[in-house]
């Protein structure tokens, strides 16, 4: 099928809700996707972020749903769309509503951090479709609110995000609850062996389309590296934002109380900001990425919880203020620029503490990220660190010294218990230290 007729195969409501979007041309992607989902085969993507997935899905399952019409009952809805983070399930919310303005199909948004009635209420009443995250509708599951067994499409989106986030035993348990025969699709950016178990276990006779195999980075970026002394970043930031004039910025800082520093420092400056982060309520993250899609602010300062699911057209910049602890995020993070066929440009300060960072970025991407020397904040102990000296700070800043081993305990018996002298690490769960 053409690329021409890739559109025109949708049914007229459809067509004209995409054509009010200005769309002429569909992405690679969706020429790929829609047809054999038109054609109701299961399908396993891998693409990266930015090619258009979310409307290669949309679009025909609205179609699939308006064809096969049918009245959704009271707390079953027809399809469930599941996603890892409160901010995408919010976007493919808003993607359901653009292209089914014309159409008469109900849906709802469900995710933590609000207040869980208004979502109740909606499946009470009956949707059609379900954007949901694994905690808050498993919850609402348990609680009787929501019952599976009528669903007649799954998808599964960002499968290898779940698995990062530790969502896999919990989308396990959604997908035990899932009527047999269903139209299943599974999307994923990378294909690590837990997710691709998955997905043998979800698809029946998959269609499998990958979108730029072993391709990283987005062509459209012009990425960049500056080398500067950690306590010169808000500096160097500053100035970068005010020599090029900057508008639309995604800045990336390592912690949540390194966003919110960044933030402090850029409101002295009068450049309007907003930060969004794990800490941030959703009331507060939802102000915060519509006050940048409408200008109201320039700048948005986020951690890792948003390196993917934003999807924010026009945004011009992603600068990293610290580099990512893992070299994939780097990807993720810089992708939410150069989007819907847009040019963006991605800048990474580096100090000597994060050398071993970039290493690590630049072996992924296969690539040397181009280096500026020409700013004022250039520092060559941070182009040059080596050894120790290139190696990330442990948590909370200082060195850490080797734990002791604790004294052994006495039994009960009079001898010494050395098994219980032993020191033991805890850790909490993935989703217990997101950012």
């Amino acid at each position: 099928m053409s690329s021409e007729s890739i559109f025109s195969a949708l049914i007229e409501p459809i067509q004209r809700a995409v054509a009010a979007e200005g769309y002429t041309t569909p992405t690679p992607i969706q020429q790929q996707s829609i047809p054999h989902l038109l054609a109701g085969r299961d399908l396993l993507g891998c693409a990266q972020t930015g090619t258009g997935k979310t409307a290669a899905f949309t679009l025909p399952i609205l179609q699939e749903l308006t064809q096969n019409n049918r009245k959704p009952e009271r707390r079953r809805p027809r399809t469930l769309i599941l996603t890892p983070t409160r901010e995408l399930a919010a976007q493919i919310g808003d993607s359901i509503k653009t292209y089914g303005r014309y159409l008469h199909i109900s849906h709802t948004v469900i995710f933590g951090g609000v207040g869980q009635q208004p979502q109740v209420s909606a499946v009470q009443r009956g949707v059609d479709i379900v954007v949901a995250t694994p905690g808050r509708l498993l919850d609402l599951m348990n609680q009787g609110f929501v019952q599976l067994d009528r669903i007649e499409i799954f998808v599964l989106d960002e499968a290898d995000r779940m698995l990062d986030m530790g969502f896999i035993p919990d989308v396990k348990r959604i997908i035990a609850k899932l009527p047999g025969r269903r139209h299943s699709l599974f999307f994923s950016a990378t294909m690590p062996p837990a997710v691709d178990a998955l997905a043998k276990q979800l698809l029946h006779d998959p269609v499998q389309i990958t979108i730029d195999p072993g391709k990283p980075t987005v062509d459209r970026i012009a990425q960049k590296l500056l080398f500067v002394d950690k306590e010169n970043k808000d500096a160097l930031l500053l100035d970068l934002i005010d020599a090029h004039n900057m508008y639309k910025v995604l800045v990336f800082a390592r912690t949540k109380h390194g966003a919110d520093r960044v933030v402090k420092r850029l409101s002295a400056a009068k450049i309007p900001v907003a930060a969004i982060h794990g800490n941030k309520s959703q009331s507060n993250r939802s102000a915060a990425l519509r006050d940048l899609k409408s200008g109201k602010i320039r700048v948005l300062v986020a951690t890792d919880i948003a390196a993917r699911g934003i999807d924010v057209d026009g945004i011009t910049h992603v600068i990293n203020y610290d580099l990512p602890e893992e070299p994939e995020t780097y990807v993720h993070r810089i992708g939410r620029t150069a989007r819907a066929g847009a040019d963006g440009d991605a800048v990474s300060f580096c100090s000597a503490r994060e050398r071993d960072h970039l290493r690590d970025i630049e072996r992924m991407i296969r690539k040397s990220i181009p280096v500026d020397l020409n700013h004022k904040y250039h520092s060559d102990m941070a182009r040059n660190a080596t050894g120790s000296d290139a190696r990330p700070e442990p948590r909370g800043g200082a060195r850490q010294r080797p734990a002791r081993p604790a004294k052994p305990k006495m039994r009960m018996d009079g001898t010494l218990d050395h098994a219980r002298s032993r020191t033991h690490k805890r850790f909490g769960s993935r989703r217990a230290r997101s950012r």
